[in-house]
């Protein structure tokens, strides 16, 4: 309380919510296989993709968590149309992709929970809106994610630095077990699909060359190039599994737009605005390939965007490819 004069326990409240909700998923995603969860519900959501029953189910959960929690007076998930508008005066904004990666289930690959926490400007005062949640990312005010991986790590962020927390499955409590998480400046791996090069741009082309070595030299200076040193290629396809891998060893990861997704793929408010909170949490960047993602104003709930996160070094790098710094 002396931290925070003025605080009322409501932040700590719905994070603790949050958290359960967490520890819930967790429990069906360890044992989906035999709880009959694997595969699809044959319905398809708003972004037109095949809904997973695990999808669903951790779609239920975070609403249904959420909404009894009474602190969200807006709450809105990658898998529903439109924005559920709480006929209270919650002062928070709960914005979530309650299982990211869903297309790896089957597989047994690592998934996850990303979401994102915003304030209200005045919750006393006005009814809540969908407007409360068309906000830019620097006005976020909590953003997290969970990796359900050989362990459960939850990476969570409330503007001061980025901390991972480990679940001690034998209590079913969250320690923390990474403290004031750092990403390296420069890293020396790059995560992309490169199933999708024949759709990118000359200028995101001439940047997959240069990772890899094919062209200037990667450290060069103004008065010599620095010996190539190609990138290690690492690419998983769950944004939280392979941008994790990246926030912890640095590098890059880059989901860019192509002549397929002009807008790019990736849902600004619950993945990129997120994950890019997080990454500046602690010390590396995020950009759309020439904009800050923070600073991009939403227009629409399920806007799609670039995403390009990871060391600071490397994010420039490739955000000097895509204004014509570098060729």
């Amino acid at each position: 309380m002396h931290a925070a004069p003025g605080a009322t326990g409501e932040f700590t409240s719905l994070l603790n919510h949050i958290s359960l909700a967490i520890r819930i998923i967790n429990s069906r995603v360890r044992s989906a296989g035999l709880a009959g969860l694997l595969g699809y519900t044959g319905e398809t959501n708003v972004q037109g993709e095949e809904v997973q029953k695990l999808d669903a189910f951790s779609n239920e959960v975070l609403l249904n968590v959420l909404q009894r929690s009474g602190h969200c007076g807006v709450i809105a998930s990658e898998e529903l149309d439109e924005a559920i508008i709480e006929n209270n005066h919650g002062r928070y904004v709960a914005l979530f992709d309650p299982l990211d990666g869903s297309s790896n289930i089957d597989t047994n690959v690592g998934i996850g929970t990303i979401f994102a926490i915003l304030r209200r400007s005045e919750p006393k005062l006005t009814p809540p809106t969908l407007a409360d949640a068309l906000r830019p990312g620097r006005e976020i005010a909590a953003a997290g994610y969970v990796l359900y991986g050989p362990s459960t790590l939850f990476v969570l962020s409330t503007g001061q630095g980025a901390h991972g927390f480990t679940l001690d499955p034998s209590i079913g409590e969250f320690f923390l077990s990474q403290p004031d998480i750092r990403c390296p400046d420069r890293g020396n791996c790059y995560s992309v699909n490169e199933g999708n090069y024949s759709r990118w741009t000359p200028e995101i082309q001439s940047w997959a060359r240069w990772v890899k070595g094919d062209g200037p030299a990667i450290g060069a200076d103004k008065d010599g190039e620095a010996p190539k040193t190609p990138y290690g290629a690492r690419y998983v396809g769950s944004l939280v599994a392979d941008a994790h891998r990246t926030l912890m060893k640095g590098g890059i990861f880059a989901y860019p737009a192509d002549s397929k997704s002009k807008n790019g793929k990736l849902r600004l408010l619950y993945e990129a605005n997120p994950m890019a909170f997080l990454f500046e949490q602690a010390g590396g960047g995020a950009t759309n390939g020439k904009d800050r993602i923070l600073d991009i104003m939403p227009t629409e709930l399920h806007q799609r965007t670039p995403l390009v996160i990871g060391s600071k070094d490397d994010v420039a790098a490739y955000r000097q490819f895509m204004v014509g710094e570098r060729s």
